[in-house]
């Protein structure tokens, strides 16, 4: 199997609390990996360790053949990422937004243009970033991620607030990347319905654990051989966490 991310035992620990503990994530290339979990689950931290923003505690982790801490700077370089609700210079264009990223990360001025084309937003790159609707500036976001084209994408909770027709827009870019460019995509989200519509693979995550890591036709076996209702990812993701948070109460009061 192709991995182009996998951790060993990632763990983040903050004094006394644990937010991620011993996770170990095997991402297929090309693939689209939904990776889901309650709030505070460690979803938001994992990804930010993947981008270097916050270093772990323990654990390692490769992406694209490239190990952590040694390769930093050349991850980076082929990881696109999205978290959460992006900010943009209100009083600039959408062109002029990017541009700085293109900058920044020495691109030549074609991967703009490229960009806006890939998100659908070509006839809007003059119009200022203030004048964009919500769909518009996750769209921007979304452009600012694939500025050259980068081979792993790391979204976080890439449709938050937007209406359904938004959600969809954005769904279907989302689906087409890896198709488009061969490009890698781990999502993150609370829209269960979305991901189970987009994603090739699932990991879950609950109270910093690893609950389980397989394609949608794994977790639907395995949710039937635990007893679980496997109708759809909402019913199925919500059983497995529900029995882990039982399972740690009882552990708790022994």
């Amino acid at each position: 199997m192709d991995y182009i991310i996998t951790t060993k035992q990632l763990t983040k620990k903050y004094k006394s609390f644990v937010a991620v503990n011993n996770v170990s994530l095997n991402i297929r290339k090309g693939s689209i990996y939904g990776f889901l979990g309650p709030n505070g689950a460690g979803k938001s931290t994992t990804m930010k360790m993947l981008l270097g923003l916050t270093a772990p505690t323990k654990g390692s982790f490769t992406i694209d053949g490239k190990q952590f801490p040694n390769d930093r700077l050349s991850i980076l370089k082929e990881v696109g990422s999205f978290i959460e609700s992006p900010s943009f210079y209100a009083n600039l264009t959408g062109k002029e937004n990017l541009d700085i990223i293109r900058r920044i990360l020495g691109l030549s001025k074609s991967s703009v243009t490229d960009a806006l084309e890939l998100v659908g937003l070509s006839e809007f790159g003059g119009r200022l970033a203030k004048k964009y609707s919500l769909g518009m500036k996750q769209r921007l976001g979304l452009a600012g991620a694939l500025l050259g084209r980068p081979p792993i994408l790391i979204l976080d909770e890439p449709t938050n607030g937007l209406d359904p027709s938004g959600i969809h827009e954005i769904r279907n870019l989302i689906k087409s990347l890896p198709g488009l460019y061969d490009c890698t995509v781990l999502i993150s989200s609370h829209m269960l319905s979305e991901i189970e519509l987009m994603a090739d693979d699932i990991g879950i995550l609950n109270h910093g654990h690893l609950l389980f890591e397989g394609s949608l036709d794994e977790l639907r076996k395995n949710a039937l051989q635990s007893g679980f209702a496997a109708d759809n990812l909402e019913e199925m993701f919500l059983s497995m966490v529900d029995k882990d948070n039982a399972s740690r109460k009882q552990r708790a009061e022994l």
